[in-house]
């Protein structure tokens, strides 16, 4: 997995037990049920981008392309957000994703 920020490595160490509930809990949801990474990290990228969180978005866009999401699936995903949140909301997204994959 790629390197965790600095933010949460910071907090991480400063509250052990409360960074290890929050993984153990991350992994119990990843393992219950069917979807795979990729689709995890697309459906939480969606959820981040319409929750307005800049900081989970990019996160979930570097979980996605670990998970094998290529730059065009990720684009293809937040141009869903076009007709549900509207076009502001998307193209506030797109320039989130951009912030991690660049021009790619």
């Amino acid at each position: 997995m790629s390197k965790m920020p600095k933010r949460y490595q910071t907090f991480v160490a400063k509250y052990p037990e409360i960074g290890a509930a929050y993984e153990s809990m991350g992994e119990a949801v990843r393992l219950a049920g069917p979807l795979d990474a990729n689709t995890c990290a697309l459906i939480k990228l969606g959820i981040s981008l319409g929750a307005g969180l800049e900081g989970g978005m990019h996160s979930q866009v570097r979980k996605a392309v670990e998970a094998g999401a290529t730059p065009d699936e990720l684009r293809h995903a937040v141009l869903q957000a076009t007709t549900t949140l509207g076009f502001a909301t998307m193209m506030r997204g797109m320039s989130w994703l951009e912030d991690v994959i660049g021009a790619s």
